[in-house]
C-alpha cells in the first residue's frame, strides 16, 4: 500500500518533511513549501535538501511518491482583475520552480473559483492560464483535484476536469483525485469502480497520479468540502479500505487529509495529528472505533 499523509515543511524542510512521514509509518507524503495563505517563502536549504535525499534513499521511499501542494492564494479561474490573475500564474510558476529544486515531480493544484463570472468563463481562465505555466519541458507536474463545488468552485466533475485537460496544449498535466470531494460533488464512493470506468473513459486512468484519502462530515452531492477522520464520516472506512486498495490504482500515491485530533489540556485546546494510526489502520484493515480515544491517550 502506498500511503501517507500531509506533512509539515518547516525549519528544516523536506528533511523535517521526510523525518514526520517516517514516524507515521508513511511511504508517500504531501506538503506544501509554506504556508498555503500567503506567499512568504524561505530560500531552499541545499544543507537539508542533501540530508533529506539520503533519508529518502535510506527509508526506500520512492520520489514519486512525494507530493507538493500549491497555496490556496492561487487562482487560476478568476480574472475580473488581471493583476492579480497574472500573479496567480507567476507565483505558481515560482512554486513549481522550488519543486524542481526539490526533485518532487507532482504539484497539486485546486483550479480555481470563477467568483462572480460565470463557470464556463472561469474554465476559459484556467485554460488560458495553464497554457502559459504547462510546458513538456517541465519536471514537475500540475495535478488538476477534483473538488466538491463549493460556490464557485471549477472543476467538481469529471466533465469539467476533461474539459481542462483537453484545453492545454501539453500533456505534462495530470489529476489528483479526492474521495471527500468526490462525495461532496454528487460522486458516490459506494461505487467507485463504476466512477473509475467512467473517469477511464473520459479522461483515461493514467492521468491519475495522486489520491487524497478523506471521510467526509456531508451527506451525498452536499457541495461542501468538510473533511472528516476515516471511518468516522459518510464514506465509512469499509468504503474507504476498497478504495485504498484498489488494484487499478494500486501504485498510486494515496494521501491522508484528515483533521487534527482536538485534547482539552486545562484552559488549552492542543490539535494532534492522526496519520500513524489512521496508516496502521488502513494497513490492517480493520475499523479502531476508539480511534481518536486512542490518539488523545498517545499524545499525554
Amino acid at each position: 500500500m502506498i500511503i501517507g499523509s500531509h506533512v509539515h515543511f518547516g525549519s528544516e524542510q523536506l528533511l523535517g518533511s521526510v523525518k514526520e512521514a517516517i514516524s507515521y509509518g508513511a511511504n508517500a507524503f504531501m506538503f506544501y513549501t509554506g504556508a498555503p495563505q500567503n506567499t512568504i517563502r524561505s530560500k531552499i536549504n541545499l544543507d537539508y535538501l542533501n540530508e533529506a535525499r539520503k533519508m529518502i534513499i535510506q527509508y526506500e521511499l520512492d520520489p514519486n511518491h512525494i507530493i507538493c501542494h500549491a497555496p490556496y492564494i492561487i487562482n487560476l479561474a478568476n480574472k475580473e482583475k488581471e493583476e492579480a490573475w497574472n500573479f496567480s500564474i507567476s507565483f505558481l510558476k515560482q512554486e513549481i520552480s522550488r519543486c524542481e529544486e526539490l526533485g518532487v515531480k507532482y504539484i497539486v493544484l485546486h483550479p480555481g473559483s470563477s467568483v462572480k463570472l460565470t463557470k464556463e468563463e472561469g474554465i476559459k481562465n484556467i485554460i488560458e492560464a495553464l497554457n502559459i505555466i504547462v510546458n513538456d519541458d517541465s519536471n514537475c507536474m500540475i495535478l488538476l483535484e477534483t473538488m466538491a463545488g463549493k460556490g464557485s468552485e471549477c472543476g467538481s466533475s469529471i466533465i469539467e476536469i476533461k474539459e481542462i485537460l483537453d484545453g492545454v496544449n501539453s500533456k505534462n498535466i495530470g489529476v489528483c483525485l479526492d474521495t471527500c470531494h468526490l462525495n461532496d460533488a454528487g460522486y458516490n464512493m459506494d461505487e467507485f469502480d463504476n466512477f473509475l470506468d467512467e473517469f477511464d473513459n473520459l479522461i483515461g486512468l493514467d492521468r491519475v497520479k495522486c489520491i487524497h484519502i478523506n471521510d467526509s462530515k456531508n451527506i451525498l452531492g452536499s457541495h461542501k468540502d468538510r473533511h472528516e477522520n476515516i471511518g468516522f464520516g459518510t464514506l465509512g472506512f469499509d468504503t474507504i479500505l476498497k478504495i485504498v486498495n484498489n488494484d487499478k490504482l494500486k501504485r498510486v500515491p494515496k494521501i491522508l487529509e484528515t483533521p487534527y485530533i482536538s485534547k482539552n489540556d486545562g484552559d488549552k485546546e492542543l490539535l494532534y495529528p492522526p496519520y500513524k494510526f489512521e496508516i496502521s489502520m488502513l494497513k490492517m484493515g480493520k475499523f479502531n472505533p476508539n480511534l481518536l480515544i486512542d490518539i488523545r491517550n498517545y499524545y499525554k
